[in-house]
């Protein structure tokens, strides 16, 4: 009766943790995401928070300071860019609707039959239309959705401050609750980081600082709708085996259609020296350890992530499929269940 009673106290305090933790889920659902991002920022800035804390001593000072730089690294270009690139949507969409579709096909296709021409001019002008209604909308869209993420832009930035202030307390937190042993568990933490720095350094924050040099060069060599090319180029910039290169190549392409054949060429140069070797020198300054992730993994990912999660999955999406093949490796090579054994010492 007594060892009756000691497990039916069991199951009462396990249905009350399970009912808590559902209804703990419920209470964060509408802003995990935004929780994650605030998460994932202070991955991406703990060493600049570590370089500062080394300094001042003061954790509070310390993540006050990075928090402060990167609300400023974000609100002020979307502040100053955001009306600039409306205007030039908008100047996009009318000159789409003016454009001469027939005529630049001939340009292109001098030969080709009328009724060729005709057909793709018809084609192609569903596909701008589409593209150019979907711009807009998602425009239309944001600002009605403004205060919403403004709101979800708070949650983030007092999630980034405290993981960064509290972060050995939350690593211990996380470790306690882990139910790895902690020989294997040292082994696949390590794997994992080098996981996520190989998404978020080397794909998105290097991805990042190429766009951002290509967009420099749209601006330099006075490539029309600069700014949205520049966007265009930091989107591709992240998606692996896409680049800005999408985007400088049709422009260069642009500048000798229009003759000017010097500036042409060297923007060439530009992008071909410079833009496309900086993933090159950055992966070497970033990433002490690069990992065996497919590019392909990478992608799938992100297309994926980005259905599910929205913009936040083009990071969330590689990372849940790259840490599930690797425990899937584990699996395979017979190592899954050493991970979980009840041994929790080092030896």
């Amino acid at each position: 009766m007594e060892l009756s009673d000691k497990n039916m106290r069991r199951m009462l305090a396990l249905f009350l943790i399970l009912l808590l933790a559902v209804l703990a889920f419920l209470l964060v659902r509408p802003i995990i995401l935004s929780i994650i991002a605030g998460l994932l920022l202070a991955y991406t800035f703990f060493p600049v928070y570590i370089r500062i804390l080394s300094k001042i001593k003061a954790r509070n000072a310390a993540a006050i300071m990075v928090s402060l730089f990167v609300i400023i690294l974000i609100i002020i270009p979307i502040y100053f860019v955001a009306p600039f690139l409306v205007n030039q949507v908008f100047g996009l969409f009318k000159a789409a609707q003016d454009f001469n579709m027939q005529s630049f096909i001939k340009v292109i296709f001098p030969s080709a039959p009328d009724a060729f021409i005709v057909q793709m001019s018809v084609t192609l002008d569903g596909v701008v239309s589409k593209i150019s209604s979907a711009v807009l909308t998602t425009i239309v869209d944001l600002l009605l959705e403004a205060p919403t993420i403004m709101f979800h832009f708070v949650i983030v930035a007092f999630v980034f401050f405290f993981a960064l202030r509290d972060s050995d307390k939350l690593t211990e937190f996380v470790s306690a609750l882990s139910p790895l042993n902690k020989i294997q568990e040292k082994k696949i933490v390590q794997q994992f980081k080098d996981i996520t720095n190989s998404i978020v350094y080397g794909q998105v924050i290097i991805g990042l600082v190429q766009g951002v040099a290509a967009g420099i060069g749209f601006y330099i060599f006075g490539i029309p709708n600069a700014l949205i090319l520049s966007v265009l180029a930091l989107i591709f910039s992240i998606i692996p085996i896409l680049g800005p290169f999408f985007v400088w190549i049709p422009a260069t392409v642009y500048l000798f259609a229009q003759g000017n054949t010097a500036v042409a060429t060297v923007f060439l140069l530009y992008n071909l020296l410079i833009v496309s070797n900086i993933d090159n020198v950055l992966r070497l300054y970033l990433l002490s350890k690069k990992t065996d992730l497919s590019q392909v993994i990478i992608l799938i990912g992100m297309i994926g992530g980005l259905f599910i999660f929205g913009i936040l999955g083009l990071i969330l999406g590689p990372l849940i499929l790259a840490y599930f093949i690797t425990f899937l490796k584990a699996y395979k090579d017979n190592t899954l269940s050493s991970l979980f054994s009840s041994e929790r010492t080092e030896e």
